[in-house]
Protein backbone atom coordinates (compact mmCIF):
# COMPACT_ATOMS: atom_id res chain seq x y z
CA UNK A 1 0.00 0.00 0.00
CA UNK A 2 3.05 2.37 -0.65
CA UNK A 3 0.81 4.43 -2.49
CA UNK A 4 -1.30 5.75 0.24
CA UNK A 5 2.00 7.00 2.34
CA UNK A 6 1.79 10.27 2.30
CA UNK A 7 -1.79 11.20 1.62
CA UNK A 8 -4.12 12.36 3.74
CA UNK A 9 -7.66 11.09 4.71
CA UNK A 10 -10.58 12.72 7.43
CA UNK A 11 -12.25 9.38 9.13
CA UNK A 12 -15.03 10.75 10.83
CA UNK A 13 -16.63 8.67 14.19
CA UNK A 14 -13.21 7.70 14.33
CA UNK A 15 -13.54 7.16 18.32
CA UNK A 16 -14.24 3.37 18.49
CA UNK A 17 -15.41 0.78 16.28
CA UNK A 18 -14.75 0.97 12.56
CA UNK A 19 -13.88 4.12 12.38
CA UNK A 20 -11.10 3.74 14.39
CA UNK A 21 -9.97 0.62 13.29
CA UNK A 22 -10.06 2.22 9.76
CA UNK A 23 -8.07 5.29 11.06
CA UNK A 24 -5.12 2.66 12.67
CA UNK A 25 -5.29 1.13 9.49
CA UNK A 26 -4.77 4.18 7.18
CA UNK A 27 -1.69 5.77 9.79
CA UNK A 28 -0.07 2.50 9.38
CA UNK A 29 0.13 2.71 5.94
CA UNK A 30 1.19 6.33 6.00
CA UNK A 31 -1.17 8.23 5.81
CA UNK A 32 -2.02 11.50 7.88
CA UNK A 33 -5.32 11.42 9.39
CA UNK A 34 -7.79 13.37 10.97
CA UNK A 35 -10.32 11.89 13.25
CA UNK A 36 -13.59 13.61 14.14
CA UNK A 37 -16.63 12.45 16.67
CA UNK A 38 -19.03 14.65 19.02
CA UNK A 39 -16.83 13.87 22.24
CA UNK A 40 -12.78 14.39 22.33
CA UNK A 41 -11.74 11.24 24.96
CA UNK A 42 -12.49 8.68 22.57
CA UNK A 43 -11.06 10.90 20.05
CA UNK A 44 -7.37 11.27 21.98
CA UNK A 45 -7.64 7.61 22.75
CA UNK A 46 -7.96 6.51 19.78
CA UNK A 47 -5.56 9.38 18.51
CA UNK A 48 -3.12 7.68 21.67
CA UNK A 49 -2.87 4.82 19.76
CA UNK A 50 -1.88 6.07 16.12
CA UNK A 51 0.69 7.96 18.06
CA UNK A 52 1.96 4.98 19.91
CA UNK A 53 3.09 3.26 16.43
CA UNK A 54 4.38 6.47 14.65
CA UNK A 55 1.86 7.89 13.29
CA UNK A 56 -0.03 11.12 11.92
CA UNK A 57 -3.03 11.82 13.66
CA UNK A 58 -5.01 14.98 14.42
CA UNK A 59 -8.37 15.10 16.48
CA UNK A 60 -11.43 17.34 15.75
CA UNK A 61 -14.57 17.54 17.98
CA UNK A 62 -17.63 17.95 15.66
CA UNK A 63 -21.68 16.96 15.24
CA UNK A 64 -21.98 15.12 12.06
CA UNK A 65 -25.89 15.83 12.70
CA UNK A 66 -25.07 19.47 12.72
CA UNK A 67 -24.66 22.02 9.45
CA UNK A 68 -22.48 24.19 11.05
CA UNK A 69 -20.22 21.62 12.71
CA UNK A 70 -19.18 20.07 9.30
CA UNK A 71 -18.42 22.95 7.48
CA UNK A 72 -16.16 24.35 10.03
CA UNK A 73 -14.71 21.24 10.03
CA UNK A 74 -14.35 21.11 6.23
CA UNK A 75 -12.66 24.56 6.36
CA UNK A 76 -10.35 23.29 8.64
CA UNK A 77 -9.06 20.34 6.46
CA UNK A 78 -9.39 22.91 3.45
CA UNK A 79 -6.81 25.02 5.10
CA UNK A 80 -4.96 22.11 5.38
CA UNK A 81 -4.88 21.28 1.94
CA UNK A 82 -8.25 18.82 2.02
CA UNK A 83 -8.13 15.23 1.90
CA UNK A 84 -7.35 12.91 -0.64
CA UNK A 85 -9.70 10.11 1.57
CA UNK A 86 -12.80 10.92 3.34
CA UNK A 87 -14.18 7.75 5.29
CA UNK A 88 -17.79 8.59 6.14
CA UNK A 89 -18.40 6.37 9.10
CA UNK A 90 -20.47 8.17 11.66
CA UNK A 91 -23.52 6.94 12.69
CA UNK A 92 -26.45 5.44 14.61
CA UNK A 93 -29.63 3.59 14.96
CA UNK A 94 -32.76 4.97 16.66
CA UNK A 95 -33.52 3.39 20.45
CA UNK A 96 -37.10 2.52 18.97
CA UNK A 97 -36.84 0.32 15.83
CA UNK A 98 -40.57 -0.65 15.10
CA UNK A 99 -42.24 1.70 12.18
CA UNK A 100 -45.00 1.29 14.79
CA UNK A 101 -43.59 3.31 17.71
CA UNK A 102 -41.01 5.91 16.41
CA UNK A 103 -41.12 9.48 16.50
CA UNK A 104 -40.15 12.16 14.76
CA UNK A 105 -37.54 13.24 17.02
CA UNK A 106 -35.78 10.27 16.51
CA UNK A 107 -36.09 9.58 12.56
CA UNK A 108 -34.69 13.42 12.55
CA UNK A 109 -31.35 12.49 14.49
CA UNK A 110 -31.08 9.10 12.32
CA UNK A 111 -31.25 10.65 8.81
CA UNK A 112 -29.34 13.29 9.55
CA UNK A 113 -25.98 11.94 10.89
CA UNK A 114 -26.12 8.20 8.34
CA UNK A 115 -27.38 10.21 5.07
CA UNK A 116 -27.53 14.21 5.93
CA UNK A 117 -23.72 14.10 7.32
CA UNK A 118 -21.98 12.68 4.72
CA UNK A 119 -23.48 14.59 2.17
CA UNK A 120 -22.98 18.23 3.81
CA UNK A 121 -19.07 17.25 4.44
CA UNK A 122 -18.42 15.36 1.25
CA UNK A 123 -20.18 18.39 -1.05
CA UNK A 124 -17.79 20.89 1.13
CA UNK A 125 -14.31 18.46 0.30
CA UNK A 126 -15.30 18.02 -3.30
CA UNK A 127 -13.88 20.67 -5.09
CA UNK A 128 -10.89 20.51 -3.57
CA UNK A 129 -10.66 16.31 -4.63
CA UNK A 130 -11.58 17.93 -8.19
CA UNK A 131 -8.79 20.41 -8.30
CA UNK A 132 -6.44 17.49 -7.70
CA UNK A 133 -7.98 15.21 -10.06
CA UNK A 134 -8.28 12.23 -7.76
CA UNK A 135 -9.81 11.08 -4.61
CA UNK A 136 -11.46 8.85 -2.54
CA UNK A 137 -14.78 8.86 -0.75
CA UNK A 138 -15.57 6.21 1.43
CA UNK A 139 -19.42 5.45 2.97
CA UNK A 140 -19.52 2.63 5.72
CA UNK A 141 -23.53 2.01 5.50
CA UNK A 142 -24.73 -1.64 6.42
CA UNK A 143 -26.43 -4.91 5.17
CA UNK A 144 -29.48 -2.73 6.14
CA UNK A 145 -28.98 -0.89 3.10
CA UNK A 146 -29.69 -4.44 0.78
CA UNK A 147 -31.38 -5.88 3.72
CA UNK A 148 -33.81 -3.42 5.56
CA UNK A 149 -35.36 -5.19 8.64
CA UNK A 150 -36.65 -4.13 12.04
CA UNK A 151 -33.38 -5.58 13.65
CA UNK A 152 -31.47 -2.60 11.95
CA UNK A 153 -34.67 -0.15 12.81
CA UNK A 154 -36.94 1.91 10.60
CA UNK A 155 -35.31 4.83 10.31
CA UNK A 156 -31.52 3.20 10.14
CA UNK A 157 -32.34 0.95 7.13
CA UNK A 158 -34.18 4.01 5.66
CA UNK A 159 -31.08 6.23 5.80
CA UNK A 160 -28.77 3.32 4.90
CA UNK A 161 -30.70 2.82 1.51
CA UNK A 162 -30.97 6.92 1.39
CA UNK A 163 -27.14 6.64 2.17
CA UNK A 164 -26.30 4.11 -0.32
CA UNK A 165 -28.41 5.93 -3.12
CA UNK A 166 -26.36 8.89 -2.85
CA UNK A 167 -23.13 7.60 -3.36
CA UNK A 168 -24.52 5.65 -6.33
CA UNK A 169 -25.33 9.30 -7.37
CA UNK A 170 -22.47 10.84 -6.38
CA UNK A 171 -20.07 8.24 -7.93
CA UNK A 172 -22.03 9.32 -11.48
CA UNK A 173 -20.98 12.87 -10.78
CA UNK A 174 -17.52 12.55 -9.15
CA UNK A 175 -16.19 9.81 -11.54
CA UNK A 176 -14.90 11.42 -14.72
CA UNK A 177 -12.88 13.71 -12.46
CA UNK A 178 -10.78 10.59 -10.73
CA UNK A 179 -12.56 10.47 -8.05
CA UNK A 180 -13.47 6.92 -6.74
CA UNK A 181 -16.59 5.89 -4.48
CA UNK A 182 -16.71 2.91 -2.38
CA UNK A 183 -20.00 1.99 -0.40
CA UNK A 184 -19.47 -0.31 2.33
CA UNK A 185 -22.16 -2.60 3.66
CA UNK A 186 -21.21 -4.40 6.81
CA UNK A 187 -23.26 -7.37 8.68
CA UNK A 188 -23.32 -7.22 12.18
CA UNK A 189 -20.10 -5.95 13.81
CA UNK A 190 -19.17 -6.42 17.31
CA UNK A 191 -18.70 -1.94 18.09
CA UNK A 192 -19.64 -0.51 21.51
CA UNK A 193 -22.92 0.60 19.85
CA UNK A 194 -24.30 -2.20 20.57
CA UNK A 195 -25.70 -1.88 23.74
CA UNK A 196 -27.93 0.69 22.67
CA UNK A 197 -29.67 -1.98 21.10
CA UNK A 198 -33.02 -3.28 22.87
CA UNK A 199 -31.54 -6.69 23.61
CA UNK A 200 -28.12 -6.28 23.80
CA UNK A 201 -26.15 -8.95 22.24
CA UNK A 202 -24.29 -11.16 24.48
CA UNK A 203 -20.68 -12.37 24.64
CA UNK A 204 -22.05 -15.91 22.78
CA UNK A 205 -23.78 -13.93 20.38
CA UNK A 206 -20.81 -11.03 19.43
CA UNK A 207 -18.08 -14.00 19.14
CA UNK A 208 -20.23 -15.04 15.80
CA UNK A 209 -20.35 -11.35 14.55
CA UNK A 210 -17.61 -9.35 12.59
CA UNK A 211 -14.86 -7.26 14.31
CA UNK A 212 -14.08 -3.55 12.93
CA UNK A 213 -10.58 -4.61 11.73
CA UNK A 214 -12.38 -6.81 9.16
CA UNK A 215 -14.32 -3.80 8.00
CA UNK A 216 -11.48 -2.12 7.54
CA UNK A 217 -9.50 -4.57 5.84
CA UNK A 218 -12.05 -4.19 3.16
CA UNK A 219 -11.83 -0.77 2.91
CA UNK A 220 -7.78 -1.37 2.42
CA UNK A 221 -8.32 -3.42 0.17
CA UNK A 222 -10.48 -1.53 -1.74
CA UNK A 223 -8.08 2.14 -1.48
CA UNK A 224 -5.12 -0.28 -2.29
CA UNK A 225 -5.81 -0.82 -6.37
CA UNK A 226 -4.57 1.21 -8.55
CA UNK A 227 -6.31 4.44 -9.74
CA UNK A 228 -7.11 3.26 -12.57
CA UNK A 229 -9.68 0.52 -10.58
CA UNK A 230 -12.59 1.02 -8.63
CA UNK A 231 -14.44 -1.46 -6.42
CA UNK A 232 -17.69 0.65 -5.77
CA UNK A 233 -19.44 -1.94 -3.75
CA UNK A 234 -18.64 -4.45 -0.59
CA UNK A 235 -21.22 -6.41 1.40
CA UNK A 236 -19.15 -8.22 4.14
CA UNK A 237 -21.04 -10.22 6.28
CA UNK A 238 -20.18 -13.27 9.22
CA UNK A 239 -19.37 -16.31 7.62
CA UNK A 240 -21.86 -18.23 10.52
CA UNK A 241 -25.03 -17.18 10.84
CA UNK A 242 -26.87 -16.87 14.76
CA UNK A 243 -30.41 -17.19 15.84
CA UNK A 244 -31.70 -13.69 16.19
CA UNK A 245 -35.34 -14.40 16.87
CA UNK A 246 -34.91 -12.65 20.47
CA UNK A 247 -33.52 -9.78 19.28
CA UNK A 248 -36.09 -9.20 16.83
CA UNK A 249 -38.99 -9.62 19.14
CA UNK A 250 -37.59 -6.79 21.48
CA UNK A 251 -37.29 -4.59 18.33
CA UNK A 252 -40.97 -5.09 17.15
CA UNK A 253 -41.61 -4.10 21.00
CA UNK A 254 -42.02 -0.28 22.17
CA UNK A 255 -38.82 -0.53 24.46
CA UNK A 256 -38.71 3.87 24.89
CA UNK A 257 -41.61 5.14 24.89
CA UNK A 258 -41.92 8.54 23.94
CA UNK A 259 -43.26 11.63 26.53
Amino acid sequence: MSHLNGKTALVTGGGSGIGEAIAIDLADAGVAVTICGRRAEPLEETASKITANGGNITCIVADMTDPDDIEKLAQNLLAQGGADIIVNNAGFSSKVRSPLFIGADEWRSVMDVNTMGPAILNRHLLDSMITKGEGDIVLIASMAALRPSVLGGVAYSAAKVAAKAYMEVLEQEVKRYGIRCLTVCPGEVDTPVLINRPLPPGKDERALMLLPEDVSAAVMMALSLPRRATIKEIAITPTVPRDRTADIAAAQAKQFPEG
